[in-house]
Formats: structure tokens, sequence, C-alpha cells
């Protein structure tokens, strides 16, 4: 982890008042690696073990890492930095970054990765097919954490730093790695050098990389899902598209539609649960929890334009959750109530894009089953 002397950055809780509390910032694997690689490549030079390294990151800021580890030899060294995600952690939180530094013939900073690390499988990516999942930025770091060494102590030699994560290939699990084509591991990410607590950034960039693979692997239909359970049924309902056709959006559903826009896919299915969708179907396109309530008043007049009685439209503005009030909507007969919010979602992903695709929307229940389904096209 960052040492003690290192410069902390902090966020402030929104909405939280007077009691808000600090909010530390964490570092990518990629400073992690970079931090590593210097101290590897000191330790080779003075033949002496360090104990931190300092890197200058992306963000034009000087960091103290701590090295939980470094040995040596004559020939090859070797660091490691424990990586901290902060105080919002992810699946990389507390992982093994490893740097293995040894002499070449030709001068240069070659970089490879090494156990854990994973490998691109698929185009699309910022990384070329068949290299290591380090992404360019911290290349770029890893590089001039080596140069400032070999300046420091007036050398003019070649260096190889190999990046390695023993723990890599299970927390790739935990990640989108496998479904952008990158296998064995996790990638070497970042490109400010820290992790912003509670970002979406990181999500964002997972999202449009997906993206990006589907459309260079040819895929003209997408299917984007809010989650797990919503992705499983989009594969259920289109088992013929690839793999790559389908991104779990998260919460991201204005941010995914403009990406597939930008990538020119012709059509996307929307899938989701009727809480987020109850958002998207008035416009709203980021839809944590926390980005807005759900909104029982139009869910109400949905409900009248959908045959509702006044007295149903006042129970549902009673309600406390969307999925009740699908319940409801069920339990009353008024199944047309889906197809319409459907519609209104694509109403809405067609205004946020302005135009130019297919747009479905399926909206299914907790336990999996079709609720309802439209689609409108737009030129």
């Amino acid at each position: 982890m960052a040492a003690d002397k290192a410069k902390q950055k902090d966020n402030t809780v929104a909405g939280s008042g007077q009691d808000a509390k600090p909010l530390r910032h964490g570092y990518t694997t990629g400073s992690c690696a970079a931090a590593a690689a210097k101290a590897a490549l000191t330790a080779l030079i003075l033949q002496e073990a360090q104990t931190a390294a300092t890197i200058h990151l992306p963000i034009g800021e000087d960091v103290t890492f701590e090295i939980v580890r470094c040995e040596f030899g004559a020939e090859r060294a070797e660091a490691e930095v424990i990586k901290d995600g902060g105080d919002d952690p992810d699946a990389t939180h507390g992982a093994r970054i490893i740097a293995e530094v040894s002499w070449t013939r030709q001068l240069g900073v070659e970089i490879d990765g090494g156990v854990g690390v994973g490998r691109v499988t698929k185009p699309g990516l910022p990384v070329a097919v068949g290299q290591a999942a380090i992404n360019p930025v911290p290349r770029k770091m890893i590089r001039a954490a080596a140069a400032s060494v070999l300046n420091q102590f007036e050398l003019e030699r070649g260096v190889r730093v190999v990046i390695s994560v023993p723990d890599g290939e299970e927390i790739a699990k935990k990640t989108l790695n496998a479904r952008l084509g990158i296998l064995g591991g996790i990638s070497i990410l970042g490109t400010r050098g820290i992790v912003v607590p509670f970002s979406t950034a990181a999500y964002k960039a997972s999202v449009a990389q997906a993206i990006s693979v589907a459309a260079t692997c040819g895929c003209e239909h997408v299917v984007l899902s809010t989650g797990g359970r919503s992705e499983k049924y989009g594969m259920e309902m289109y088992p013929e598209l690839p793999e790559e056709a389908f991104v779990e959006m998260g919460d991201f559903v204005g941010f995914a539609l403009t990406q597939c826009r930008k990538r020119g896919i012709r059509k996307v299915t929307l899938v989701g649960m009727m809480g987020k969708f109850s958002k998207v179907a008035q416009g709203v396109m980021m839809v944590h929890s926390k980005s807005a309530p759900i909104d029982f008043g139009f869910l109400s007049q949905v409900a009248l334009a959908a045959g509702a009685s006044q007295e149903q439209a006042s129970a549902v503005l009673d309600a406390n959750t969307a999925a009740l009030v699908g319940d409801w909507m069920q339990e009353w007969g008024h199944t047309g109530f889906f197809k319409l919010l459907c519609a209104y979602c694509c109403e809405a992903g067609l205004r946020e894009v302005g135009g130019g695709i297919e747009l479905e929307t399926v909206i299914i229940a907790m336990k999996g089953n079709l609720l309802g389904h439209a689609s409108v096209s737009a030129p």
C-alpha cells in the first residue's frame, strides 16, 4: 500500500451534511506496477533491497508506495506492492502486484505480463491481440519509472519488466475480462493513477470497452442488461448472438446507449426490471438507486393509461416499490402497463442518442419471467 508519507486525496460523501467523512483515494494497478518496477530496477542496480518507491502519477502528483517484498540477484530483481483501492475497493483491492526486472541486450524498456495478467484475444481493446493486458497509460508509467532510475544512475542499458499478479486469474472471474476477450488474469489499468472513491469511471470504461469489442467483432445488435439475471434472460432471448453482443451496462443506460450509437450499432435491446426501467421511461439515464427516486406519480399515470381504475391508480401512489406496482398490474390484469412502460423507455432512449438506431426494451420480473416488450425504430 502507499506509504504514510504519500499524499492522500479526499472526497466527501455527498449529502452527508456536517457528519461527512473524508474518503481516501486509492491507486490503480498501473500505479502499483510502475512503483514495483522502479523498486525492482533500483534493487538490481544497487544490489540492495528497497522498502519504498516514489513515482509520478498522470494527474501530476508524486506518490510513495510501500514495497512489501524485494529480492535481487546479479541479473534480476523483484519487488511487490499491495494494491490499495482506497475507500471504494474494487475486485483488485489487496492484490499483490509484482514486477520482475532483468537486463536485456537492446536499449529500451520491454514490458510483458506474467502469471495472473491477462492476454488480449479479441480486437477492439487499446492493446493489440496477443499482448499482455497492460493498458497504454500503465505502460507509459512503467517506462517512465524505469527511465528515471536509469537516468539517476547514468546508465544506458536495456530493461525487461514483467508484471505478475499471483491471484490474478481468480480475481478476473469477478470482472468483465473474459467477455472482453482478456484471458488468464486481470488487466493492468489506470489513466489517472488514482482510484476515486465511489467514482463511476472504471465501470463506464469497462462498458465502453465491451461495446467497442462487440462493434469490432462485427456485432450489429447489442443486448444491454442492468445485471446478471437480466443478461441471462437476454442470452436466452437471443441465443444466436455471439457472446460479445451481451454487455452488462449496470446503471449507465444513457452512457451505454451513446457508446452503441457512436460505434454504429444498428439495434440495441435493453433488458432490465421494473425499478430501473421505470426511471428510464421518464428519461432518467443513470438509474442507480441514489441517482433518482422511483416516481410513483408517473407510474400511477402509466397505470391509468393502461386501463387501471382511479382507485387502483391511487393505490400505486402509496406503493413502496416499483416491483410491487408490477405485481399489482399483473394481479389486476393490466398487462398493457408493461408494454406501455417499455415503449416509453424506447422513446426516451432514442431521444438520448438522437435516433439512428432500432431500440428494443424488455422488462422482466425478479423471477426471470417476461413482463413486457416493445420496439421502436428511428431514422
